[in-house]
């Protein structure tokens, strides 16, 4: 009997990682090849050079915002007119740059509103040092163009919509030329886009009804408030710009030459900066990932989606899902992600807190909410922390002990349904308590539905006949409510 682990045998205190350890139960898929940008791409350390020089302004002002303290913000998150001055003094800016600049700090996750508190976003913490979190802080923005400025008074929001929903292939035609592609070709692709998503709404195509005083479909085409889809363009193209995707117009000069007012704002052009042509290519390949899935995942349910991400190793699935939720909104996602979490399969629930990390902070609202409920409880209060900033090596320290327990459980039961035998008995080392008789105790009281299939399982799958024994036992009681 000595060569057998004693009933009361110690457990190694290691770094949980729940997720990574139901994940290792099922993943047996190659990876795809990284693929190689076009080529005259700049280096990543000169594209996030080239991010960081377009959100100097914003960096500047929320390390402003992180020195003043206690800054709160307005119901709407907009900077409070007295902070906007002193921020304006400080910073040597005009009132409108500072608002602008908080804008561009906001939507780069410079800056997180948590209760209408300002707080330094973990980007900012590595803004200097960490090429990744530069290059993300500058696609947060370029993902969020449409904020950038208003579009034109006489649209309405439907029609805005529209555009917007049709921007990205415009995008991906300038990508594709790998130069400057005019306006008349950009309209006459953007009317097309719309008149093929009102088509499949069933709405009457963009532009069916005769124009008035017989002009062409650049200076007429309208929505039902009156706005041409041409001044719609601009503004698509002006946000871009103000964002850092598009090259600036054409000099004065080239304009005199066309002798054109509307010339010199826009130009006749447009064509991606290299930032954006970058940024364009990763969106591209992440939808090339999910279409080569098995399950063709960018088209499929959440729960498709994240069964189809379950044998990919991290970096790959988080490429899928950023490309599944490209394709969506993001409200709609967030709710669809968090009904899945709320199912019986505990390796789909941590996956879906896995794919709102790519979500970031437009999931913090749900998530909030979300950890009142017990069984999501554990993966917001984590997914929360890391979000904040905090270091995902310390991130288990915010559970309780009984959230702790509880979550062991639930990565319990996604290694016994989705892994091997051998894979759950190393679960043990995860676990918080230190010893056998204290994790079943634990276990019996945490109250999780799954506990005695867990234990049963674990049972079976232990080579000590004595720990199993206790193990099986603990099952027993739990099956039958004894003691």
């Amino acid at each position: 009997m000595t060569s057998r682990t004693p009933r009361d045998s110690r457990l190694r205190l290691v770094p949980r990682q729940p997720i990574a350890a139901a994940r290792r139960a099922v993943s047996t898929r190659a990876t795809r090849p990284a693929p190689r940008p076009p080529e005259g791409t700049p280096s990543p350390a000169e594209l996030a050079r080239q991010a960081r020089a377009a959100l100097a302004g914003a960096a500047r002002l929320a390390r402003w915002a992180d020195r003043a303290g206690s800054l709160r913000a307005g119901p709407d998150g907009s900077l409070p007119q007295a902070a906007a001055d002193g921020a304006a003094e400080a910073l040597g800016l005009t009132p409108h740059q500072v608002r602008t600049d908080w804008d561009r700090a906001r939507l780069a996750g410079l800056v997180e509103l948590h209760d209408g508190l300002a707080r330094p976003g973990w980007r900012l913490r590595a803004w200097d040092r960490d090429d990744t979190a530069a290059l993300r802080g500058w696609v947060a923005l370029f993902d969020a163009w449409s904020l950038a400025l208003p579009a034109p008074a006489a649209a309405g929001p439907a029609a805005v919509a529209e555009v917007v929903e049709a921007v990205p292939q415009l995008l991906s035609l300038l990508h594709l030329s790998a130069g400057p592609v005019r306006l008349p070709v950009l309209l006459d692709m953007l009317d097309q886009r719309v008149a093929e998503l009102r088509t499949e709404r069933c709405e009457v195509p963009y532009g069916a009804d005769p124009a008035p005083d017989g002009a062409d479909a650049a200076g007429t085409a309208s929505d039902a408030a009156g706005a041409p889809l041409a001044d719609l363009l601009r503004w698509a193209l002006d946000a871009l710009r103000a964002v850092g995707a598009l090259m600036p117009p054409a000099g004065a000069g080239g304009a005199a030459h066309q002798g054109a007012e509307e010339a010199g704002r826009h130009g006749q052009e447009a064509q991606l900066t290299p930032l954006g042509n970058w940024s364009v290519w990763v969106k591209l390949e992440q939808i090339c990932v999910a279409a080569q899935s098995p399950a063709g995942n960018i088209e499929q349910s959440a729960e498709a989606m994240l069964r189809g991400c379950a044998r990919l190793t991290p970096g790959p699935a988080r490429a899928e899902y950023r490309a599944w939720l490209a394709a969506r909104s993001v409200g709609a996602a967030v709710e669809e992600l968090l009904a899945v979490a709320r199912g019986e399969d505990a390796l789909l629930r941590g996956l879906a807190f896995e794919a709102l990390r790519a979500v970031g902070a437009p999931a913090e609202p749900a998530v909030r909410t979300a950890a009142e409920e017990p069984g999501l409880r554990p993966y917001a209060l984590l997914w929360l922390f890391e979000h904040e900033g905090g270091d995902p090596e310390t991130a288990p320290d915010v559970l309780t002990r009984e959230e702790s327990t509880w979550l062991w459980v639930d990565t319990a039961a996604a290694v016994a349904d989705h892994g091997e035998t051998q894979l759950l008995v190393r679960h043990l080392d995860s676990a918080v308590q230190g010893s056998v008789p204290r994790l079943l105790e634990e276990v019996r009281a945490v109250g999780h539905p799954r506990t005695v299939q867990v234990l049963v399982a674990l049972a079976a799958a232990h080579p000590d006949p004595a720990l199993a024994k206790a193990v099986r036992r603990a099952a027993f009681q739990v099956h039958t409510g004894g003691a």
